[in-house]
C-alpha cells in the first residue's frame, strides 16, 4: 500500500480541524493539526508534511508571519485559507509563495480537489524526472518548461521551484509566445475551472517568475510589460 501524503492543518477553530482531519483521513490523508505557531513548531520537528494548510487569521503568530518563516526554511507547499471577499490576503498569500488559496467558508470537496492539485504538481508526487521529455516540453530560451512532470528545469536539468499557480501562468506565456495578452486574457487562459481568481494575481506572479527566470528581474526582458495591456512573453529575452 502507497504511503499516505501528511497533511498539515494549521487553524485556531477546534472544530475546523476535527473536521478536516475526519473528512480528509477518509479519503486517504494522513492528518496532523496545530491550533497555532507553537504547535506547528512543534509539529514541523517531527517531520516536513507533504502540503500545509494555513489559515491567515490566527491569533498571535499570524498565518502571513507563519508562511515566511516556513517558506524561509522549506519549500513545503502552502494552500492559504482567506477570508471571503479579502483580495488583499491572497495577494500577500501569493507574494510569500503560497502555492494555492481557498476562500472560508468553503466545500469540502473544493478543498479536496485544490489539496489533489498541489500535491499532484509538487516535487514530491514523483520521482524528479532524469530530463524532460521532448514531445511534452516547452523551451524558454536557456530554459526547459516540462508539462509531464510540471517542472522548470534549469539548462543543467535542475528543477527550479514554482508553485501550481505560477506554472500555470508560465506554461500560459510559454504556449502564446511574443503576443500581447491582456490580464482578463491570462485569467483566462490560466484559470478555466476556477471561479474566484483576482487580476492583482497576475502582476504578482509575474513578479514572482521574473524573480526565477529573468537575468535581471528589475530590467525585464522576457516577461515584459505592455502598459495599459498586459505582458508579452519573449523566450530569447530579445
Amino acid at each position: 500500500m502507497a504511503d499516505r501524503r501528511d497533511i498539515l492543518v494549521v487553524d485556531d477553530e477546534p472544530e475546523l480541524r476535527s473536521m478536516l482531519a475526519e473528512y480528509l483521513g477518509r479519503h486517504g490523508l494522513s492528518v496532523r493539526t496545530a491550533s497555532g505557531g507553537a504547535e506547528l513548531t512543534e509539529c514541523l520537528a517531527r517531520g516536513l508534511p507533504d502540503l500545509l494548510i494555513l489559515d491567515v487569521n490566527l491569533p498571535g503568530e499570524d498565518g502571513f508571519a507563519i508562511a515566511r518563516r516556513v517558506r524561509a526554511a522549506s519549500d513545503v507547499p502552502i494552500l492559504m485559507l482567506t477570508a471571503a471577499g479579502d483580495v488583499v490576503d491572497r495577494v500577500v498569500g501569493l507574494e510569500l509563495g503560497a502555492d494555492d488559496y481557498i476562500l472560508k467558508p468553503f466545500d469540502l470537496r473544493e478543498l479536496r480537489a485544490r489539496i489533489n492539485a498541489v500535491l499532484r504538481r509538487s516535487p514530491r508526487a514523483a520521482p524528479a524526472p532524469a530530463a524532460a521529455s521532448p514531445g511534452n516540453s516547452l523551451r524558454l530560451g536557456a530554459l526547459t518548461l516540462d508539462l509531464d512532470a510540471r517542472q522548470l528545469l534549469s539548462g543543467e536539468g535542475v528543477a527550479l521551484g514554482l508553485t501550481a499557480m505560477e506554472f500555470d501562468l508560465l506554461e500560459v506565456f510559454a504556449r502564446n509566445p511574443n503576443r500581447v495578452l491582456s490580464r482578463d486574457r491570462l485569467l483566462d487562459l490560466a484559470h478555466r475551472n476556477a471561479g474566484d481568481v483576482f487580476d492583482r494575481s497576475i502582476d504578482v506572479r509575474v513578479t514572482r517568475l521574473r524573480q526565477k527566470i529573468e537575468p535581471d528581474p528589475a530590467r525585464p526582458r522576457v516577461i515584459k510589460t505592455i502598459r495599459g495591456v498586459g505582458y508579452m512573453f519573449t523566450p530569447d529575452g530579445a
